[in-house]
């Protein structure tokens, strides 16, 4: 059993959720398989997780000047469906981006006006940074929320892909995208928790380093909540 606990504030369950998806039961769906079994029991565990008592994260302290009310926002989590494997599909932003510039990122955005839901936002966006058709997508499922240090509410989609697509990044936004083994991202093993001051201010934030590649912040913190939220208990 655990022994840290959810608390429902954002400071302390960061602390803890490493802890807590640690001692969780590994996930089977990722072992070798048919995919069509994996996709099936995605569906079916997301169809259930307004059972489930998220954890409450966020960034930590806003930075100057985005305090306040948060924007809505959503972003993709691209499951994609290769022979040898099932893949995350990510991205890098461009260097040149005001918010998170050169972080590896899901494709997404803020939510527009005519956008109906956050699965709406979350493939528009995708369409518009990296090309990629919502008729390859098939939405799964939300997975809560997250707050950003730049005053964002994320709403991450998941969704599963089918190849063969084409993709297409739009380089002001985005430097490349490229993907992972989901083995590897939905494996707790593979993060650390880290700190760093920034203008005086100790930020702690979670990390998922792969091969040349370094996934943190928000991203690995939406990750590790996916993680938590297909291996967690449901009380039916």
């Amino acid at each position: 059993m655990p022994t840290a606990a959810l608390t429902g504030r954002p400071d302390l369950d960061r602390a803890a959720l490493l802890e807590i998806v640690r001692s969780l039961p590994r996930l089977g769906f990722l072992e070798p398989g048919p995919h069509p079994e994996k996709k099936l029991w995605l569906q079916e565990r997301m169809a259930r997780f307004h059972l489930l008592q998220l954890p409450k994260l966020d960034d930590g302290t806003r930075l100057p000047g985005r305090e306040g009310t948060t924007t809505p926002a959503a972003v993709l989590v691209p499951i994609v469906n290769r022979p040898d494997g099932l893949t995350l599909l990510l991205t890098q932003r461009s260097d040149t981006l005001p918010d998170h510039p050169g972080q590896i990122s899901f494709p997404g955005g803020r939510q527009d006006p005519e956008d109906g839901s956050a699965a709406d936002t979350a493939l528009r966006e995708s369409e518009e940074e990296i090309g990629l058709a919502r008729g390859h997508v098939e939405i799964l499922g939300e997975v809560g929320s997250y707050e950003t240090v730049t005053g964002y509410s994320v709403v991450p989609v998941v969704g599963w892909v089918e190849p063969p697509f084409e993709l297409k990044t739009d380089p002001v936004e985005v430097a490349e995208a490229f993907e992972v083994p989901l083995s590897f991202v939905l494996n707790p093993d593979n993060f650390v928790q880290r700190q760093r001051d920034v203008n005086g201010i100790t930020r702690h934030f979670f990390a998922c380093p792969y091969q040349d590649r370094y996934i943190w912040g928000a991203t690995a913190a939406m990750i590790l909540l996916f993680c938590y939220a297909l291996a967690a208990p449901i009380d039916e």
